[in-house]
Parts: C-alpha cells; sequence; structure tokens
C-alpha cells in the first residue's frame, strides 16, 4: 500500500518553493501527498495541482474568526487523513497536526522554516511573542522530527529548546534555468541603459527596501522589480513616492513558481538586504538569494552570517554591512562601474548553482531517512 503525508501549512502552498518541491519530491518516491494551506490575498491560481487543498481566508480587524476557520478547516482534513506521516510547516499548524497525528499514532514533523519566536515583527510584541515561545517549546520536544533551513537555526534550536532530532534541509529552489527570460524593459516601456534591481520575497519591514530606495535616489538610471507581495506594500509604495521614485518601482505581485526562474532572470542585480532587527533575522538564509544565483543574478546581500557565508564561498557578488552609512549605494556604484566583475559573478552564479539546487538538498536529506 501506498504511504501518505499530510502536510499543513497556513500560507498559500502554491507560491511557496520548499512546500512544493517536497511535495513533488515525495511523490516521485511512491508517497501519496496531501496539502491542506490557506489564502488571504485573493490569489486566483487554485486547482493547478489535484493535491493542494487552498482555502481562502479573510482577515479583518477581528482576526478571531480568521482563526477559527483556519482551524476548523484544518483539524476537519486532519481528521478524514488517513495519512502515516504528517508535516506541520509552521508554528501555526504544529499543535493541530500535532495532537491529531498522535491520536492516530503517526509522526509528526515540524519544518521549523523561522525562529518563530523571535520574528522580526514580533520584537515589540512581548505578551505574544511569550506565547508563541511557549507554544513551540511544549511541541516542538515532543515532534519525531524537526526540519530547518539553516546550520545557525538547528545549533540555535537545540541549545535553545534542547531538541537533537534536527535536519537541515535549506530552502534551495529546482535545479532550473530561464527558458523564456522576461525583457522588463520593453514590457515595462524602460530605457535600454536602466540597471534592473530586483527585490524578490514577501515585503515586509527590515528586508532593506528603504536601503535600496535611499541608493536609488543617488544612482538615477536604477529601477526596482518587485517580484512578491505582503502586508507592508503599501507603506513601501507610499515611501517610494514620497522620495520621488514612484515611477522607477515596479511591483509584479506574486509570480506562479512555474514561472518565477524567467522574471527573475530578466533583472541585473539581486537585492537580499536582510537588516538584523531580530534573532530570526540574524539567522537568514533566504531561498530569493539561492533564486537568484540559479538565475544567474550578481547578488548584493546583507553581510549576516549564513547569506554573506554562501555569496562569498561561491563568489556571486557582493556582501556588506547594512550598518555603514552610504553602503548600499556605493557599493552598487562599484559594481555597475565594473562589467567584467560582473560577468564573472554571473559565471561563478551558473557554477554555484550545479550544487546549490533542490535535487542536491533533497538527496543529502534522503540520506538521513528523515521519513520511513
Amino acid at each position: 500500500m501506498k504511504k501518505s503525508v499530510f502536510i499543513a501549512f497556513l500560507g498559500n502552498a502554491y507560491v511557496d518553493s520548499r512546500i512544493i518541491n517536497l511535495s513533488d519530491s515525495l511523490e516521485s518516491d511512491g508517497y501519496s501527498v496531501s496539502v491542506t494551506c490557506f489564502d488571504w490575498t485573493g490569489w486566483k491560481g487554485e486547482g493547478l495541482r489535484g493535491n493542494f487543498n487552498l482555502y481562502p481566508l479573510k482577515k479583518s480587524s477581528f482576526s478571531l474568526f480568521f482563526y477559527l476557520k483556519f482551524a476548523f478547516r484544518l483539524i476537519f482534513n486532519l481528521l478524514r487523513s488517513g495519512a502515516s506521516i504528517y508535516f506541520a510547516e509552521d508554528i501555526y499548524t504544529l499543535p493541530f497536526v500535532y495532537v491529531i497525528a498522535k491520536i492516530k499514532g503517526k509522526k509528526v514533523y515540524y519544518n521549523s522554516r523561522e525562529l518563530y519566536a523571535f520574528l522580526g515583527g514580533l520584537r515589540n510584541k512581548k505578551k505574544l511573542q511569550s506565547v508563541i515561545y511557549k507554544i513551540e517549546k511544549i511541541f516542538i520536544r515532543r515532534a519525531d522530527l524537526v526540519l530547518v533551513t539553516g546550520e545557525m537555526d538547528a545549533d540555535f534550536i537545540r541549545d535553545f529548546y534542547k531538541v537533537d532530532n534536527i535536519v537541515v534541509i535549506r530552502n534551495i529552489p529546482l535545479y532550473k534555468k530561464a527558458a523564456d527570460k522576461i525583457d522588463y524593459r520593453k514590457k515595462l516601456n524602460l530605457p535600454d541603459d536602466s540597471i534592473l534591481l530586483l527585490y524578490q520575497g514577501v515585503i515586509l519591514e527590515g528586508r532593506g527596501l528603504s536601503l535600496i530606495f535611499e541608493a536609488m535616489t543617488a544612482i538615477k538610471e536604477t529601477e526596482l522589480i518587485i517580484l512578491g507581495d505582503g502586508p507592508f506594500r503599501e507603506h513601501y509604495l507610499k515611501m517610494a513616492e514620497e522620495m520621488g521614485l514612484k515611477n522607477r518601482i515596479h511591483p509584479m505581485g506574486m509570480i506562479d513558481q512555474e514561472e518565477l526562474i524567467n522574471y527573475t532572470a530578466g533583472a541585473d542585480i539581486g537585492m537580499a538586504l536582510i537588516e538584523n532587527i531580530s534573532v530570526s533575522y540574524y539567522h537568514a538564509l533566504p531561498n530569493k538569494l539561492f533564486e537568484y544565483i540559479m538565475a544567474e543574478l550578481p547578488v548584493l546581500s546583507c553581510a549576516l552570517p549564513q547569506m554573506k557565508k554562501i555569496v562569498e564561498e561561491y563568489n556571486t557578488g557582493r556582501s556588506i554591512d547594512l550598518e555603514r552609512e552610504n553602503i548600499v549605494k556605493d557599493t552598487l556604484s562599484e559594481m555597475l562601474a565594473d562589467k567584467n566583475l560582473l560577468e564573472r559573478y554571473k559565471k561563478n552564479c551558473r557554477k554555484a548553482s550545479d550544487v546549490l539546487n533542490w535535487q542536491e538538498e533533497y538527496k543529502k536529506a534522503k540520506e538521513t531517512l528523515f521519513y520511513e
């Protein structure tokens, strides 16, 4: 009988490469996979994957209804599932997944994709931070396996929660090259000599957008492509307008994972400037960094430890200390002034992508036998 896996995620799995890649790899290995996920953005791409069950949620000022609907649907699907392994893809699904899976006598794997008690958005919300910490402390120690996205996260969780059953699976994209690269200059009617910077991912505070804007005020030929969406979208669009950058900022919204590489590869430099505003951010090793490398974009990255290590080990761009005044502007100017250097970074990205891809990452994970 075919073994089955249940994956739960408070988010839209259709735009989450980690879940898509894990699901596809497990199915290739003979598992039957069912994904229950949720969206509150009005995204219309559902139905493209038969094993993904996407449920719309509506956020309002009274968020209790949001969480009640989420909990009801998740519990209902968990009770109906006959899976042998249950993945909780975040802290929000973990308590429900753990309780029901253990009632069924099945295994629970917790994907700690963030240090949830130390998220940047919680740094001024101590009570909520305390609640999340207490919930995670209860359940993370009871999970059969904890998956994390980087070695620093593994070390932190091992020390902080006294957990040893940890496997590192980084957020790395499939090995895939652009087949139909987007021509942004034509699509957006931009000058031929414009420099296309790219911000990719969720639009949140502390992700370097304000630093990019500041640099753009000095480097006039730059345009910023934004691939993604998030709760701070309007905040940053308003900031850009106030800084006189409105016509040089180009938000493209969320892009389907199947097409993302074509959009990423259409830019000139990938920006990964995560600010050190929380423990979780300090440990950052985001998928956007690896997506830029896969798309062969030279990277301008912050110097947070795990990101700096990748950029410098594979020599795919520059990593900078964001605390230094004008560092983004100065480094961008240096990179743009040396076309040969940019070409070397592109070639190094091409070489690095042979190693930094999901197929290789999953192969290593399989060797640890993290599933039955």
